[in-house]
């Protein structure tokens, strides 16, 4: 990024050096130098679902008091705005009545 001398405006780039947009004052160099920032890309977010991998543990159903529920783990990975988020959320059903609670 450069700035021209006579009029202070942002400069362009071209083959031959810098270019004032505004005044149109040349600016003759012999290497130019590009910093180019990749953005990187955003990672997919994989949910397992499903109660293949479920198993029974001792937990109080908050509908019915049984003391049985299957208990199933579901993982999120991602990212958003650069920022790796993974969350982990525990899911229940009741083994008597079928209801479902999640803790996360």
């Amino acid at each position: 990024m450069k700035f021209c001398e006579n009029c202070s405006s942002l400069m362009t780039v071209t083959d031959d050096g810098y270019v004032c947009v505004r005044c149109g004052n040349r600016l003759k160099i012999d290497t130019i130098e590009y910093n180019i920032t990749r953005e990187s890309r955003a990672e997919p977010v994989y949910t397992v679902k499903g109660d293949i991998d479920a198993m029974k543990v001792n937990q109080t159903c908050p509908l019915c008091g049984h003391h049985e529920a299957y208990r199933r783990v579901s993982v999120s990975i991602g990212e958003h705005a650069s920022v790796k988020v993974d969350r982990s959320v525990e899911h229940y059903r009741c083994v008597k009545c079928g209801n479902t609670w999640l803790v996360s």
